[in-house]
């Protein structure tokens, strides 16, 4: 099972040719069985390849440098965080990409402190409610790939995955926007490990995003606008004249972490800056997005209303999402820890006094 969250080897995917063997038809189009480097059958929007691979040699002096960081994990943090900032931002080499991601999110501290709580977790009913809904949605998440096509043992390993973590924090308990993480998770590193991770990225990375009121993602989202009028006023001016509150295109990007929108090989390169640099990256990918697909005027006018404006922000051209070119853009924007933790406090206030401003007055009168 591990080594199908790993790449495959060439002789995987040089395996047996022909129609027959390398193809299937599923809803009317023929998708090949042979799974690309990532565990996807062919026809997925995630099957493209980077365009420009990066030298072996490369690959390999990237993984010395970062075998020799995760053996001094606590002394890099605490003494030279920039540099385990510039690695990530350069991408994770595959095969240090699971203890990388343990370490950054702080899921092999959340482990060790607790060695038997998984294991007890699945040991224990769950609400119904939310046992009933992830079983519904197990079928739904990265249908294309090998872990999760029908009756494959990555679906039981997400539905415990999901379970425990609705046990865990029955707060929250289960939002439909976990799995696809969680899925996700579970292709880089086993069961436990990928509990331990989502268990991270829901509790300290998105806090409060999986609430039923969606108050965090909504401020959230002000931020977001609020920063795209630094960024691209043209793609701003645009948004607000066609009313277009940013919930409804960023919900999904937010609350899967781009999961179910960039090509795979982005994906992962926005997962290494993410659990590195924090929520952050969520809100610079976003403002990429809505720069590139809105950002000239030239491309407004192929939006004369919210329907073509919400057609592009969900299905962005593929040159827009390609992984050099998006890092690229990101680390162009000129935002700075200020501008972010400014918006944050302002639109924070702005929320409370307009709270406070529909509560009732003391008099009793609206």
């Amino acid at each position: 099972m591990a080594a199908s969250r790993l790449h495959n080897t060439e002789e995987d995917l040089n395996g047996e040719s022909g129609s027959e063997a390398s193809s299937i038809y599923q809803s009317g189009s023929v998708i090949s069985t042979v799974p690309d480097r990532h565990g996807f059958l062919g026809g997925s929007q995630y099957s493209p390849e980077r365009k420009q691979a990066i030298p072996p040699e490369v690959i390999l002096r990237r993984e010395r440098k970062w075998i020799r960081m995760l053996n001094n994990w606590n002394v890099f943090m605490t003494t030279n965080y920039r540099k385990v900032r510039e690695r990530c931002r350069k991408g994770i080499p595959p095969s240090v990409r699971l203890r990388a991601w343990l370490n950054l999110c702080g899921g092999e501290l959340l482990m060790k402190e607790n060695p038997n709580l998984y294991e007890e977790l699945l040991m224990r009913p769950g609400d119904p409610k939310y046992i009933e809904d992830i079983k519904k949605d197990l079928h739904r998440q990265f249908p294309h790939h090998e872990m999760f096509v029908e009756n494959a043992p990555g679906q039981q390993e997400l539905f415990q995955v999901l379970k425990a973590y609705s046990i865990l924090n029955s707060k929250v308990g289960y939002c439909q926007a976990q799995a696809p993480i969680a899925a996700f998770l579970l292709m880089h590193m086993p069961a436990i490990q990928a509990f331990w991770c989502l268990v991270a990225v829901c509790d300290k990375y998105l806090v409060g995003y999986y609430s039923q009121e969606m108050e965090t993602l909504q401020r959230d989202g002000d931020i977001l606008f609020a920063l795209l009028k630094r960024v691209s006023p043209v793609a701003y001016k645009h948004l607000k004249k066609q009313k277009m509150e940013p919930i409804l295109y960023m919900t999904e990007w937010f609350l899967c972490v781009y999961t179910r929108t960039l090509p795979w090989e982005s994906i992962l390169r926005v997962w290494d800056m993410f659990l590195c640099e924090g929520v952050k990256v969520i809100f610079k990918v976003g403002l990429v997005l809505l720069k590139c697909c809105l950002g000239r005027t030239s491309l407004t006018k192929r939006c004369p209303t919210m329907y073509e404006t919400l057609q592009v922000l969900r299905n962005p051209p593929h040159q827009i999402m390609e992984e050099e070119a998006l890092v690229y853009q990101i680390q162009r924007l000129n935002l700075s820890e200020e501008d972010f933790e400014y918006e944050h406090q302002r639109q924070t206030l702005r929320r409370k006094a307009k709270d406070q401003a529909s509560l009732p007055t003391a008099n009793g009168n609206n």
